[in-house]
């Protein structure tokens, strides 16, 4: 080809790839993240504004641990000796060291040959009373001890006026292992991560229409409670698809999603509580009927809901650019009781002013 041809087809390549990178990039925008996702880039950037806070969880006991392996948890004959409890045998030996008759056969103590003579027949009559000072000698001398007396001398010290401590209604409740958890690492769920470059996705083995409700979906719901990957990816992400694809089953199954639902509410946790919310809400769209089947159930589910209904973010003059994200927990109980009125039927209105 002709120099000047080659030099336009040059300069047309940088071109041609800017436009396929941004093709790719409107692409990616156009397409729809899900929930458990999204809920996964937001996991990678609290891990770099907020460090260790899932192991102070862990430490605290506010969210279950995992296992020490692949394979399970080690046996107990396995684990070394905390160091606390070895510090503590170390003290008793040393405590034991200073017993007046010193070092014996069955306490061979090699700390009581560097303590001083423990018995006035080695020191002498004359060092008694040094003796009797002295800050490790065992023996008391005579009126200095309080044993034995019905009366203390000891003058009263008035206690401090505290306040009325605190109701913790608020409070984070610790998080117990569910049984998502263990049907999972059991290898008892059809249902594994797909891992793809713009956002992981579910993969199912079987088709989702075939699988029986009545086993599955409460196991999923119960699954809400986690707060670790892949547990809760694959726990909200699967009870989203099966909802989308449930139609009449789920009607039949909510009285066992009631429990494990209550059980999410209960956790105090706000993160554990919004995702509840929707899911609550997207089982309540998903089919007809179901806002009238949880009616009778506002007793157990809708309690919870009077501690978070006030907890609305303030922003003031500012702009929340995370709106979308539904992450405000008190305008997602708003919004949550405006659908169970909606589709609950001539009594969900009265019995939500009696609960709330």
């Amino acid at each position: 080809l002709p120099p000047r041809i080659l030099s336009a087809a040059a300069r047309a390549r940088p071109r041609a790839r800017v436009l396929w990178r941004r093709a790719v990039a409107m692409s990616q925008l156009g397409s729809k993240i899900s929930v458990a996702a999204q809920m996964q880039a937001e996991d990678q950037f609290d891990r770099a504004m907020k460090l260790g806070r899932r192991k102070n969880d862990k430490l605290m006991g506010k969210i279950p641990k995992g296992t020490e392996s692949c394979f399970g948890d080690f046996p107990s004959a396995a684990h070394a000796g905390e160091p606390r409890i070895t510090s503590m045998r170390l003290i008793g030996s040393s405590a034991l060291a200073l017993s007046p008759r010193g070092p014996t056969a069955s306490h061979p103590y090699p700390l009581a040959a560097t303590l001083p003579p423990l018995s006035f027949r080695s020191c002498g009559s004359s060092n008694a009373e040094a003796f009797l000072s002295s800050p490790r000698s065992p023996y008391l001398a005579r009126g200095s001890g309080s044993g034995g007396r019905t009366f203390s001398t000891t003058p009263r010290h008035e206690k401090p006026q505290t306040s009325p401590p605190r109701a913790g209604a608020s409070e984070r409740r610790p998080i117990k292992p569910t049984e998502f958890r263990r049907f999972y690492d059991r290898g008892d769920l059809p249902i594994q991560v797909k891992h793809k470059g713009t956002a992981n996705q579910v993969m199912w083995k079987v088709d989702v229409e075939k699988l029986d409700y009545h086993h599955y979906l409460p196991i999923f719901v119960d699954g809400l409670r986690e707060k670790e990957d892949p547990y809760r990816f694959l726990a909200v992400e699967g009870t989203y698809n099966m909802l989308e694809r449930g139609g009449s089953k789920i009607l039949p199954v909510v009285p066992q999603l009631v429990i494990p639902i209550k059980a999410a509410l209960n956790t105090r946790d706000v993160e554990v509580v919004v995702t509840t919310l929707k899911v609550l809400q997207a089982m309540v769209l998903s089919s007809e009927l179901v806002g009238e089947a949880l009616v009778p159930y506002y007793r157990q589910l809708l309690p919870v809901l009077n501690i978070f209904k006030t907890k609305k973010l303030s922003t003031f003059d500012q702009i929340d650019y995370g709106q979308r994200k539904r992450r405000d927990v008190g305008e997602l109980v708003d919004e949550t009781l405006e659908i169970l009125e909606a589709n609950g039927g001539e009594d969900a209105f009265i019995n939500i002013k009696y609960m709330i």
